[in-house]
């Protein structure tokens, strides 16, 4: 039986930790194509075998995850959304943290610091001890078992300490309490930042939700384009999208296909030529018969194409969980140690021993290991922003780390996708001017989507005026004219050779007057940007579905040497596939065609102007169309991984300087309360100096 790819809705993850438990559960069961998205609720993988369904199904629910049949029937209770959580456990925690600065002598009662830490630690058991769970039963212990382990013996420690009335000294309520609410703080932080990447299958399945009119006894029916079947006849009129891939019975247009091709300059279509569902019609209008409907359209393909990208990225493993990965074992080891010393060498007894090796793991608390990552993600993501670089989650700027490639696409991305006169080649004998003028005069009558661009180009150089005494367009061919002394025009598509660059010729009485270049003009920028790039030691590479001369040409002019053109969305993706082999690929594309692309690639950027459909599959937005803000991407991205590493490395530091105080059982509460808040300061305040650095270096 043939593979096929599993789509199920899972509710109840709140993390990377939680996609990262998922994923290893179905590798384990030795599924491919794995993709877990914890903010979109999705798990899609490939199987050949569905009678395996349920057994994957009570997995993830064992793991304590829900599977449901539908997203937009399913609301989470109140409860389960982790804002409400964090809102619910900051309220509890700030009187808990207000009695080291007011004298309130009822917020001292440790009875009191015991009811109001005790709503937030069972918030945090329920919360972190699953994620906790998992990681330790797959081997890889993560930050959730690191957060579960100080926040409970700082628990324990206090209620040991409160049950038999020992005082001050054991009290740490507020740091079990303090560090669930600023860890439930950056969960919350880092799924609004991926929250704002919905997914962009759902926007393409949207494409595919058209109407048609179905051409029924002489009369017209208006149907969805699912219901369209093969042989069916429609009607498409202009500034309509065609509903399904079909042929041209009889009319003719121009039909936009930049969303597949990338093919800037709209594209004649005349009787029998093949259209494609989703495409748009800017100028006439055409009967069509329907070819290939619903899952055999280009779009549907493309839909297919894009699931299996996503599918192919396993979730990035995070730095703070890798460094947790071997922390916790650390740790447990040290206190394992201190008690068997402080009971069998140090004659100290069962209760001093199991206070000395719950104060080693209170010490080690994850507070600054668990704000290492979130505060300087969110420091980073902010900065960006400023530039006018939307980076969707915290991984983004992981995984940019020591990029090797940067793909682009070519129309949209490196031009304008404005049209201007590259070349005119006259005739022998022919005065250019008289030229120019004689293209104003006629495309000025035009409506065109090009037409525009023209003129406003020519309106700028020096032309002989020309008076035309009538103008009529031919759907498909081009224009047709006539002056006041009865020369007859005729400028339209160059028919000669299809490999010249000339796209359009004039003709003045049957005889070629000139051959005329348009292309999309190249971003002003963009020959420095690939200057810098390559100064970062980055290779730039051209991929796009134009035509093969015209992608040589953009190439040479900005000084790119790796060139693939005429690529269709499939290809796009195994061209990515062997970039990623061989380094870190970023991809940056604006189209529908480059979705799938985009999404394979480590990381996809796409531009603000881009498809709806671009935007949602890229990791990163540009906001403005100035490509300066790839290189101030990369630069942020390298600063933020920068800064993370600093502040665990603080956090480490701080630890190997409290854990033996601790084991030594010299753990004065105010001593430990004051080294976690300056250890908590110095994170915090390096992720803040991330604001101001200068990132150039």
């Amino acid at each position: 039986m043939a593979e096929q790819l599993i789509e199920l809705n899972v509710t109840g993850m709140h993390c990377n930790n939680c996609a990262m438990s998922i994923h290893k559960l179905l590798e384990k069961k030795g599924l491919h194509n794995i993709l877990v998205d914890f903010a979109g609720e999705e798990v899609k993988f490939s199987t050949d075998d569905d009678s395996k369904l349920p057994d994957v199904i009570k997995g993830i629910e064992n793991l304590g995850f829900k599977v449901i049949d539908d997203l937009n029937q399913h609301s989470p209770p109140f409860y389960e959304l982790v804002e409400n959580k964090f809102i619910f456990c900051a309220i509890f925690t700030a009187p808990l943290l207000l009695h080291m600065l007011l004298p309130w002598h009822f917020l001292h009662r440790p009875i009191v610091q015991l009811l109001l830490c005790l709503p937030v630690f069972i918030v945090g058991c329920l919360h972190f001890g699953k994620s906790a769970w998992n990681s330790v039963k797959a081997g890889v212990p993560n930050m959730d078992v690191l957060i579960f382990i100080g926040s409970t013996s700082a628990f324990v420690y206090s209620l040991a300490g409160t049950i038999q009335a020992l005082g001050g000294r054991y009290q740490f309520y507020e740091t079990c309490a303090t560090i669930i609410t600023l860890v439930l703080l950056g969960n919350v932080l880092e799924k609004r930042s991926v929250t704002q990447t919905t997914s962009a299958v759902k926007d393409l399945i949207k494409f595919q939700q058209v109407n048609a009119n179905r051409m029924v006894n002489g009369a017209i029916e208006i149907i969805s384009a699912k219901d369209v079947r093969p042989g069916d006849t429609l009607v498409v009129n202009q500034g309509d999208k065609v509903p399904v891939d079909g042929e041209i019975l009889s009319g003719n247009a121009s039909v936009d296909e930049a969303m597949l091709t990338g093919e800037s300059i709209p594209v004649e279509k005349d009787k029998y030529d093949k259209v494609i569902g989703g495409t748009i019609v800017v100028n006439g209008n055409f009967h069509m018969l329907a070819t290939k409907v619903g899952s055999n359209t280009v779009l549907s393909q493309i839909i297919d194409l894009m699931k299996k990208a996503q599918a192919a990225k396993p979730p990035v493993q995070k730095l703070g969980d890798k460094a947790a990965s071997i922390f916790v074992p650390a740790v447990i080891l040290i206190s394992l140690i201190t008690f068997t010393l402080t009971y069998f060498v140090g004659d100290a007894g069962l209760q001093k021993s199991l206070m000395n090796a719950i104060a080693v793991l209170v010490i080690s608390c994850p507070c600054a290991m668990g704000l290492a990552t979130p505060t300087a993600v969110m420091v980073g993501l902010g900065r960006a922003a400023k530039n006018g670089i939307l980076i969707k989650g915290g991984d983004t700027v992981e995984a940019v780390a020591n990029t090797k490639y940067v793909v682009f696409d070519k129309t949209g991305t490196l031009t304008t996708g404005k049209f201007s006169i590259n070349e005119i080649k006259a005739e022998a004998g022919t005065d250019l001017e008289l030229i120019r003028g004689i293209i104003t005069a006629i495309e000025e009558r035009s409506n065109h989507p090009i037409a525009k661009s023209l003129v406003d180009g020519l309106k700028k150089l020096p032309q002989q005026k020309v008076i035309l005494k009538s103008v009529q367009e031919e759907k498909g061919l081009g224009m047709r004219a006539e002056d006041v002394q009865g020369n007859h025009y005729f400028l339209g598509t160059a028919k000669q050779n299809t490999e010249d660059h000339f796209n359009l010729s004039l003709y003045k009485n049957q005889q070629l007057l000139a051959q005329v270049a348009i292309d999309d003009e190249i971003k002003p920028e963009t020959a420095l940007l690939i200057t810098k790039l390559k100064k970062m030691g980055i290779v730039p590479v051209l991929l796009s579905g134009d035509k093969k001369n015209r992608c040589l040409k953009v190439a040479s002019q900005i000084g790119i040497t790796e060139v693939h053109s005429e690529r269709l969305p499939d290809e796009k993706l195994k061209v990515i596939d062997i970039y990623k082999q061989k380094g870190k690929t970023i991809m940056i594309g604006d189209g529908i065609n480059d979705a799938p692309a985009l999404t394979r690639a480590d990381v996809g950027v796409s531009m603000n102007d881009a498809s709806q459909v671009a935007i949602q599959s890229a990791s990163v937005v540009l906001l403005n169309t100035d490509l300066h803000s790839v290189v101030k991407f990369l630069q942020i991205s390298k600063h933020t991984l920068l800064t993370i590493k600093q502040n665990l490395f603080w956090a480490f530091a701080y630890n190997i300087i409290a854990i033996p105080v601790a084991a030594f059982g010299f753990l004065n509460p105010m001593v430990g309360a004051f080294a976690m808040a300056f250890s908590d300061v110095v994170v915090i305040g390096n992720s803040l100096r991330l604001k101001v650095k200068n990132v150039d270096g």
